[in-house]
């Protein structure tokens, strides 16, 4: 993987999430660690809406320094990012309180999937019943209609 790969990779995993209700400004920067994929980006937020580029910020809160597997695992949910700092898979420099907040950030776009799903499940729903009313009325029509014809 190609550090432009894993970079939008990243950054699909993080936008959608509503940051909106985070009313302070969050920087973090990322620094990959790996032959192929390394190199830095940031995540910000910033009056409730939320950026990710692939540059370095100078004026970050936080810096997370790890391999693309585990940057991975904690985009997707499947790694806590205190986990991971506790099992010294992620580094982390600055301010630790700011830090934790990544999580938070993780949340709010597996919250704002689950609700797409749900949106989508709802949808998908309407259509199948919408299916199966309409062949359901053709069904009866023909029966009728074989049912004329018997008579």
């Amino acid at each position: 993987m190609t550090y432009a790969e894993l970079f939008y990779e990243i950054k699909g995993k993080f936008m959608g999430a509503d940051v909106s209700d985070i009313h302070e400004h969050l920087a973090f920067q990322f620094n990959i660690e790996d032959k192929d994929a390394g190199g830095a980006f940031y995540v910000e937020v910033k009056e409730g809406k939320l950026y990710v580029e692939p540059y370095e910020y100078y004026d970050r809160d936080a810096m997370f320094i790890c391999a693309p597997e585990v940057l991975l695992e904690i985009a997707d949910g499947r790694l806590d990012p205190v986990a991971a700092f506790t099992e010294q898979k992620l580094r982390v420099e600055g301010n630790i309180e700011k830090a934790l907040r990544l999580k938070e950030i993780i949340e709010m776009k597996r919250e704002a999937v689950q609700g797409e799903k749900g949106v989508v499940q709802k949808a998908a729903d309407k259509v199948v019943n919408t299916i199966v009313k309409t062949a359901v009325k053709k069904s009866e029509a023909k029966s009728r209609k074989q049912s004329k014809k018997s008579e």
